[in-house]
């Protein structure tokens, strides 16, 4: 069941980061290409370290349960 909740939990954080790469992509070009690197910098950054918490939820969960 604790898997079914991190599934859900991951799945939702992806679709929000979806979202932001979708908003990025629909920028109408007023921001410079440094910031847009500047923001994917961070973003890619931020993917990591949900990615990195989630697998470590991963690994809680799966030892407490066995």
């Amino acid at each position: 069941m604790d898997g079914d909740r991190t599934a859900r939990a991951k799945a939702r954080i992806d679709a929000a980061l979806a979202r932001i790469e979708a908003g990025t992509q629909r920028a109408d070009g007023s921001a410079e290409g440094a910031d847009m690197a500047h923001l994917q910098a961070r973003h890619d950054r931020l993917r990591a370290v949900v990615q990195d918490s989630l697998n470590q939820l991963d690994q809680l969960i799966e030892s407490a349960q066995g």
